[in-house]
């Protein structure tokens, strides 16, 4: 009697086809650099890292710190005061600054006797390295931000060229991560509790 077959039945006999060792590893490489272009593309679309330039944020940041920017800190929601925030100059695109936010659109900045005030409140400040020595007053526009450096009388800042337009933001500094010895959170003072 003879026997009928719905699926082929493998020859026993057949050699199986193996990957060799060679292509083996070739494929392993290939899944490693693809994986790690994966996580670079990630990494670099929620994050960015910037190197502190110069002595504008004492003492909160220092020359030669390394900074990691949050870049997804302001897409679902504004930039609020005490914020340290990352962006380009509007001056020169092509060169991003680091500074800590004092207005938000549509508040009036008031700097007179040493003392900063937002909306007629003396804030208080103790990361600065010390009182401003210039005065003057500003408006914020609707869409921008006005920003000082943490080392007042030392810093190319909105008291010298004006606002930064809130596109013109790239994100919140959040983390220094090198040298190792300044490892740690920026800090940041939300909402710079006024004076009582």
């Amino acid at each position: 009697m003879e026997n009928y077959h719905t699926e082929p039945i493998p020859d026993p006999t057949a050699p199986k086809k193996q990957i060799t060792g060679s292509v083996r590893i070739i494929i392993d490489i290939i899944e490693t650099f693809v994986i790690a272009f994966l996580l670079f593309v990630a990494i670099n679309y929620v994050s960015a890292r910037i190197r502190v330039d110069g002595s504008s944020m004492e003492p909160t940041l220092l020359n030669g710190e390394f900074v990691v920017v949050n870049k997804l800190a302001y897409k679902f929601g504004e930039p609020k005061l005490g914020d340290v925030v990352v962006f380009q100059y509007p001056h020169d695109p092509e060169q991003e600054y680091i500074k800590r936010v004092i207005g938000t659109p549509g508040d009036r900045i008031v700097i007179s006797d040493k003392r900063v005030y937002v909306n007629d409140q003396l804030i208080n400040e103790p990361y600065i390295k010390a009182p401003p020595i210039y005065e003057d007053e500003w408006i914020v526009p609707n869409d921008s931000l006005f920003v000082l450096g943490d080392n007042r009388n030392n810093s190319s800042d909105s008291n010298k060229w004006g606002f930064v337009p809130l596109e013109n933001v790239i994100g919140k500094a959040t983390f220094v991560y090198w040298p190792p010895d300044k490892v740690g959170v920026v800090e940041h003072i939300s909402g710079i509790n006024p004076y009582p």
